[in-house]
């Protein structure tokens, strides 16, 4: 009897290490490292059109149209000047939020950046 509650006891506790160890790391207080990405104004469309980011990362646009663009929040938090042929423009997100935006001269064009 006392063998078996020696094994219950070391399985439960192996249980509790692998349970602490594989837990997500926002759940140990860890925030995700910023990154940098890219998005791609082709086409009169962004790509991708809705992007999550960690916090403090880096979006950039290129364009890739033939025509020019302005990448504007439309809250007015980030707005580029107007982007020729192969210009880039980036921002960093370094608060929460989510962050609609769209091309000033071309208004149908919009995208969002998702920062939890």
């Amino acid at each position: 009897m006392l063998r078996l509650h020696s094994l219950l006891v070391a399985i439960l506790g192996l249980t509790l290490i692998l349970a602490v160890a594989l837990r997500p790391s926002s759940a140990t207080g860890q925030t995700a490292a910023p990154q940098a990405i890219e998005i791609k104004v082709d086409n009169f469309t962004f790509s991708p059109a809705v992007v999550t980011v960690p916090e403090n990362s880096t979006v950039t646009w290129t364009n890739k149209d033939d025509v020019p663009h302005v990448i504007a929040s439309t809250d007015g938090v980030f707005r580029s000047k107007g982007l020729d042929t192969d210009d880039h423009y980036s921002f960093q997100f370094t608060k929460p939020g989510t962050y609609t935006y769209y091309c000033s001269i071309h208004p149908k064009m919009t995208g969002k950046i998702v920062v939890p």
